[in-house]
């Protein structure tokens, strides 16, 4: 069995709603680039392929689609792409994912964001677009939200690879003796016309160290399968048993563009982990309870030991998943359970890496950097 790929997805003090009130969680110290910067190097010293980071328009609600009032629950959050900028100086290995949303921005001011990310990490950038029909987040722009969400965020992916590629490699000559710092013929106008927005170009900031940084996207199933298919090198993925695997995986093959590299499938799970099954249950049980009511997430819910979560990524790695986005129900607990519980695990068992043998988020994944579009042989 080939190794695995583990990301870690971060939210606060982590998934549960409760979260922030457990004695060892950090909620005053949420917005401040010490707790973000500790959190990623845990993540980090767990060898860990990459970290997801949440971002939205509008604040947490325990509804999608509108806002609550409660006081109860943690609110307020960082910009995901300044945290990742932040953390990038701080951390050498682990690739950094931030989340955009596609729906009320401008793929040229992100595409420059990201590239800038990939030169702060010397390559360790990606992003993670996702679609927003929050109301709330309407509100806050001055522009209608495309019917269609998914084809708007694909023709957005494309503006972002485009500029990405809009310099050359060569572009830039810095010869100080003829005084010519740039070839003019190495930039290059995308033109792109798209249904919802244009782009010209080129971009501001020249061609980022990946070429490419990775592109992921989250799907429950169609038209998000679609999306993940034409645009994304990552699919995040909800499956709750193996069996679910084998069909999401052929069906994003089927809609894949011809000679196109395979999408790498990671399952999301939600985890709550203990030294024995016992104390595992016992700690969702206080999230529980402090919550009110029963958690609930989109993606499966696992409850066990580190030892139990390593026998089910391997059923599901068995299944297809290239590897698995985590999300601690809590942090730190559960994240070190991760870091000092499951990896150790895994390593035993021959299917997690030891070290960084990589140095960029392309590496990690077995991905060459790609050709540039514009240039000519």
């Amino acid at each position: 069995m080939a190794p695995l790929h583990l990301g870690i997805a971060l939210d606060g003090t982590g998934w549960h709603p409760a979260s922030w009130r457990l004695p060892d969680a950090r909620p005053t110290e949420v917005l401040t680039a010490g707790y973000w910067t500790d959190v990623i190097q845990e993540a980090e010293r767990g060898l860990a392929d990459f970290v997801t980071i949440e971002d939205g328009l509008a604040l947490q609600s325990d509804h999608p689609f509108r806002p609550d009032t409660r006081t109860d629950r943690l609110r307020g959050r960082l910009d995901a792409v300044q945290i990742a900028a932040r953390v990038a100086p701080v951390t050498r290995h682990i690739g950094l994912i931030p989340t955009a949303i596609t729906t009320h921005t401008e793929p040229f001011h992100l595409s420059k964001a990201i590239a800038t990310l990939d030169y702060v990490s010397t390559g360790r950038a990606g992003v993670r677009v996702q679609v927003s029909s929050n109301p709330e987040s309407v509100g806050h722009f001055g522009r209608e939200v495309a019917e269609d969400g998914m084809s708007e965020a694909a023709d957005y992916t494309e503006v972002l690879r485009r500029l990405w590629d809009s310099w050359e490699d060569d572009a830039e000559i810095r010869d100080t003796a003829t005084g010519r710092f740039v070839d003019r013929d190495k930039l290059h106008y995308i033109d792109f016309q798209g249904r919802w927005f244009s782009a010209k170009g080129p971009s501001i900031t020249p061609r980022p160290p990946q070429g490419q940084p990775l592109v992921a996207a989250l799907a429950h199933g169609d038209p998000a399968y679609r999306l993940i298919a034409a645009s994304a090198d990552l699919g995040f993925i909800t499956p709750h048993h193996a069996d679910e695997i084998t069909g999401i995986a052929d069906t994003i093959a089927a809609h894949r563009p011809a000679g196109a590299t395979a999408v790498r499938l990671i399952a999301d799970v939600v985890v709550f982990l203990a030294d024995t099954g016992t104390a595992a249950t016992a700690h969702r049980t206080r999230l529980d309870e402090l919550l009110g009511r029963e958690y609930i997430s989109d993606a499966h819910v696992f409850v066990g030991t580190p030892a139990q979560l390593a026998d089910q990524l391997q059923q599901w790695q068995a299944g297809g998943a290239d590897g698995f986005r985590l999300r601690p129900a809590t942090v730190p607990h559960d994240l070190r359970q991760i870091t000092g519980g499951l990896v150790p695990e895994l390593q035993r068992r021959g299917i997690f890496r030891t070290g960084y043998a990589q140095s960029t988020l392309r590496g990690l994944f077995g991905l060459s950097r790609p050709a540039n579009r514009y240039a000519h042989p």
